[in-house]
């Protein structure tokens, strides 16, 4: 979900005819979305959304709500990492975190 709502935004700002907020960091969180939809790179493109995101609330004038959201959705998956159904589980195969028992 997160890759889609990066990829609209990204795709709305470079396309549409009013100028959006900077640009630079609109084309990194659509850089970013593609490849959390296809899942390849989980962790930079998590990093990478986290940061553009994060870089969009301090520069926006607007409401910063949803870079805000974007940008803790972005850390998040940099921390989690791939899925299961995800091009880096079937290239890298997929750590599962087990919890130790005392």
């Amino acid at each position: 979900m997160t890759g889609t709502v990066l990829l609209h935004q990204g795709i709305v700002c470079l396309f549409d005819a009013t100028p959006c907020s900077p640009i630079v960091p609109q084309a990194i969180g659509a850089f970013a979305g593609a490849l959390l939809l296809v899942g390849l790179w989980t962790p930079v493109a998590g990093t990478m959304v986290a940061i553009a995101d994060g870089w969009l609330v301090w520069s926006s004038t607007g409401d910063p709500v949803s870079s805000a959201m974007l940008a803790v959705l972005g850390a998040t998956l940099a921390m989690i990492g791939p899925g299961a159904w995800s091009l880096d589980a079937r290239l890298f195969g997929r750590r599962h975190i087990q919890a130790s028992e005392l």
